[in-house]
């Protein structure tokens, strides 16, 4: 079978599904806006294209989003015609349309079975807008036409595909019907094997200093420290966290960049901004403890995971991280907010403890209490690490899946 992956930042989603495909036998290409990556990754095919294009300066607010999708829709489309013209007629392609570039697929290949990677619809209530008062819309009253543009590309791409992936229920939901039902949930998948408990890990920061799990450590994960993710909540958690803990060490990992949401003031990062927040409000020594790591490469995250005593999660109501099911599987403490989806993985009480988002003084006290907690600590940890692997376990679980959704697709 012919497969051909559509993805700007491939293989991200795929990254397990393309090479086992490849595995397989399969004859699979990727389309990929980045650069840098080689023209063969695991066995795929990597072919990259460009837009000839950008923005146009002055377009109307509502239109920006799509015609950003457009114009790659245009450039996906000139490197699909590119392949036809080549010879390769895919049997299914397998797309991320959040970008816009798989709009054209069918206009190239009217009979190709085009499955979608269903990451998120956004919902005028219920989601990530309107949720958090701190940030509100600066257009409140426009956001229910600027919502209904920010999803037309999923709507036209609810009339082409014939199938859609989602990695969690909630995320599955977000999406209205009748194209809900064309939705299988599958997610991406843990490497259990890899990401393990591990009583003898080692975190070294670059001066040289380590930690072990005989200490007392908070790790807090984000892409980028922004407010989607809850960064502001755990910083204003930290003042009665490090008072209450004198021997806690914090450590938060993440980017300066913006994934998502409101941009910072002018000059400013998120991270800055509220590090600056709550500086005067903790000792000079406290803050010593507190250790910004920037982003890591993947073994030194995993040892971080490994020997944090107490691991935060914190989101809005949008797409959930890689990282807490990461943590889950390293066997971490969890301390989460109880917002969709996150919800569906820490269980109060179970796999992980759960707060009100927005509470802060909640946040602190729970994670002061569990990390004098020894015993329910491992408890937690334990039943994170047995769900995640009943429920996330790359290898014998989401794989074989994602797999049978293929068959399934190309069957279609």
């Amino acid at each position: 079978m012919r497969i051909l992956f559509i993805h700007q930042n491939f293989p991200a989603q795929f990254r397990h599904l393309a090479p086992a495909l490849v595995a397989r036998g399969h004859d699979v290409v990727a389309l990929v806006m980045q650069k840098g990556i080689p023209a063969n990754w695991n066995g795929v095919r990597v072919v990259t294209y460009g837009a000839s294009r950008g923005s146009t300066p002055g377009i109307h607010p509502w239109l920006v989003d799509f015609e950003t999708k457009v114009i790659r829709g245009d450039a996906c489309f000139r490197a699909m015609l590119r392949l036809k013209q080549a010879g390769f007629t895919p049997d299914v392609v397998i797309a991320h349309p959040g970008w816009g570039e798989s709009l054209f697929v069918k206009e190239v290949w009217p009979k190709v079975r085009l499955g979608i990677y269903c990451e998120f619809y956004y919902r005028l209530a219920g989601g990530d807008v309107g949720f958090d008062p701190e940030f509100p819309s600066n257009d409140a009253e426009g956001d229910a036409p600027r919502l209904m543009m920010k999803n037309l590309n999923n709507s036209l791409h609810f009339q082409i595909a014939d199938a859609g992936l989602s990695p969690t229920s909630w995320q599955a939901d977000t999406f209205p019907e009748p194209f809900r039902s064309k939705i299988t949930v599958v997610h991406d998948g843990i490497d259990t094997s890899l990401v393990v408990p591990d009583h003898d890990a080692r975190f070294r920061f670059p001066d040289g200093t380590e930690l072990s799990r005989q200490d007392e450590v908070v790790t807090f994960v984000n892409r980028n420290l922004e407010p989607y993710r809850g960064y502001h909540i755990f910083m204003r958690a930290l003042p009665e966290l490090l008072r209450s803990r004198p021997k806690a060490q914090v450590v938060i990992v993440g980017g300066d960049q913006l994934s998502y949401g409101a941009r910072p003031p002018e000059g400013n990062s998120w991270r800055d901004v509220f590090a600056e927040e709550v500086r005067p409000q903790i000792a000079a020594s406290d803050w010593e403890r507190v250790r910004f790591v920037g982003k890591l490469p993947y073994p030194q995250f995993i040892s971080l995971l490994q020997v944090s005593t107490v691991h935060v999660y914190l989101t809005y109501p949008f797409v959930l991280s890689w990282s807490l099911l990461e943590a889950m599987s390293a066997g971490c403490a969890i301390v989460a907010s109880a917002t969709a989806p996150v919800i569906e993985a820490v269980r109060h009480g179970d796999t992980g403890r759960l707060v009100g988002f927005f509470d802060s003084p909640a946040l602190a006290a729970e994670i002061g209490r569990l990390l004098g907690e020894p015993a329910e600590r491992k408890a937690l940890g334990g039943h994170a690490r047995a769900f995640a692997q009943e429920y996330y376990n790359l290898k014998s679980v989401c794989l074989p899946k994602q797999l049978e959704w293929v068959t399934h697709l190309a069957s279609l």
